[in-house]
Parts: C-alpha cells; sequence; structure tokens
C-alpha cells in the first residue's frame, strides 16, 4: 500500500503487517529544525488520532498523533540523539514509530499522496 496522509500532517505506510508512521515533510518544513523528540515506549498502545509523541523546534513543540490504532513495536532511537534526521529525510530516516495495527481498515480512512497534495495547497 502506499503512504497515507492525516489531516494533521502524519503519514502511515505499511510494511508487511507493521505501520511505519512519521510527520510529513510539510509538518517538518512548519516546524523549522527540529531540535528534540519524545517517543513512546515499546508496548504503548494508541487509539487512532490519540497523542502518540511530542517534536520540538525551535519555533514550536507540537503533538504527534496516531494515524491508525495499534501497540508500538519499535521506536526510532536514531532520533533522541539526530532528531534533525525530521528535517533531513521526514518520509525515510526521520520515522517515528512502527506500530502493529489492531485496525488495518482505519487507513481506508486517511488520504493519498494526490489528496493530500491537494489539502497542504489549501493551507
Amino acid at each position: 500500500m502506499s503512504t497515507r496522509y492525516t489531516r494533521d500532517h502524519e503519514w502511515v505506510r505499511m510494511d508487511g503487517d507493521i505501520a511505519v508512521i512519521g510527520i510529513s515533510k510539510y509538518a517538518a518544513e512548519q516546524l523549522g529544525d527540529v531540535v528534540y523528540v519524545e517517543l513512546p515506549a515499546v508496548g504503548a498502545s494508541f487509539e487512532q488520532g490519540a497523542d502518540m509523541a511530542v517534536v520540538e523546534s525551535a519555533k514550536a513543540a507540537s503533538d504527534v498523533y496516531a494515524p491508525i490504532a495499534g501497540e508500538v513495536v519499535a521506536a526510532n532511537d536514531a532520533l533522541s540523539g539526530q532528531p534533525d534526521l525530521v528535517n533531513q529525510s521526514s518520509d525515510g530516516d526521520g520515522w517515528f514509530v512502527k506500530l502493529r495495527p489492531s485496525d488495518a481498515g482505519q487507513l481506508d480512512s486517511l488520504m493519498d499522496q494526490a489528496a493530500y497534495d491537494d489539502y497542504v495547497k489549501g493551507l
């Protein structure tokens, strides 16, 4: 499946039966230089839309919401030493967490790339 996006600028991409989650390039650009990322512990569970992580920049701190419900199976520990990975590669090495989805059908409620691009243009 392709990458899906939320209205809050999180992205989710399935890798087998695991969902990889991060923030969009647009969100990273709006934040500016990311200086700190607070990630949830492995084993934590979240409902769709729940506060899952925090990202801080010189400009602001923002909550990161779970685009789908599930249990955290991995957190990107590289971000604790290199939070700027979010700016350098928001949709690659700057991923936040990997979740085991509790309802993969929730992906259908999210925007595809074209819909997200249109949404961002309207902001």
